[in-house]
């Protein structure tokens, strides 16, 4: 499962009133999502990845396996997918969330949806897969790779904020971030690195933070000038890293003087299909 994306420009209102819950943006909202796509081409490639992704899996899996793809917010949606398992006669099914660290607002919402999907469908869900070892060397190796020729002074891992009313339970998404950056960081044997969230919401709500244009002012402040950023919360290049890094975080950073670079994304990199299938058999 993964969070959707829309097709083209025509479909972006339709996604981002889905994504409402059903209210429609006022005009300044779906004027500022229509450029941020417009600057990346006017769609991402989130859909094409999450299929590889699917197929790379269902090949690691082997026959005994069937791996289905569900949306969040845009077709094929996960109640579609649920529905799909079912008349194929699927009895029992193991639901994995494309995001590594659980949050009840997040890889929670996610079980949620297949709960509501009403299929007589037995589920057993993968809460959080953020120390799988395969998923912390697609990530080390991922940032060695940036790092050629580049020399980063600082290493900054990122995810997406979440409101900060999360803090107010027992919630572990900040815990399980902050280990799987020291995790990678100890493996790297980073000199300095940090800790950032980015992609707030357009909300009332307090979200979490420092926000990576906050961290980015104060590197800058201490004259740290190459700056790579990794960002562990994301594993498919979408809108909150081609846009919200690639051209809002670059930008910032450029002006002020500091030259921003991240890594690859992973994609369906190797090493990220070994966790997602060793999280699917550990849910087993």
């Amino acid at each position: 499962m993964a969070y959707g994306t829309p097709r083209g420009p025509d479909e972006v209102e339709a996604f981002y009133t889905h994504i409402r819950g059903g209210r429609t943006p006022s005009p300044e909202l779906l004027a500022n999502l229509r450029a941020r796509y417009d600057e990346i081409g006017g769609r991402t490639p989130l859909l094409e990845i999450t299929q590889q992704q699917a197929s790379a899996l269902q090949a690691a899996l082997g026959g005994n396996w069937r791996v289905f793809v569900g949306m969040k917010h845009w077709h094929p949606y996960i109640g579609d997918a649920v529905r799909d398992m079912a008349d194929a006669g699927i009895e029992s099914a193991v639901g994995l969330a494309l995001a590594p660290h659980y949050s009840e607002l997040s890889v929670g919402a996610y079980i949620h949806t297949v709960e509501e999907a009403g299929a007589d469908l037995p589920f057993t869900f993968v809460r959080s897969w953020h120390l799988q070892p395969a998923y912390l060397e697609a990530v080390a190796t991922h940032v060695r790779a940036a790092s050629v020729g580049f020399e980063p002074e600082v290493v900054v891992f990122t995810a997406h904020s979440l409101p900060k009313r999360i803090l107010e339970t027992s919630d572990p998404y900040v815990d399980q971030l902050r280990d799987t950056a020291r995790h990678v960081a100890e493996e790297l044997r980073l000199a300095r690195w940090e800790f950032s969230f980015q992609s707030a919401g357009a909300t009332g709500d307090t979200w979490l933070g420092p926000d990576i244009l906050q961290t980015i002012e104060g590197l800058a402040d201490e004259g740290l000038r190459r700056v790579l950023v990794a960002p562990i919360g994301f594993i498919s290049d979408h809108l909150e890293i081609l846009y919200d890094l690639d051209v809002q975080a670059r930008q910032h950073a450029a002006i002020r003087g500091v030259e921003l670079r991240r890594i690859e994304s992973l994609n369906a990199a190797p090493l990220l299909i070994q966790a997602l299938k060793a999280a699917v058999l550990e849910a087993v």
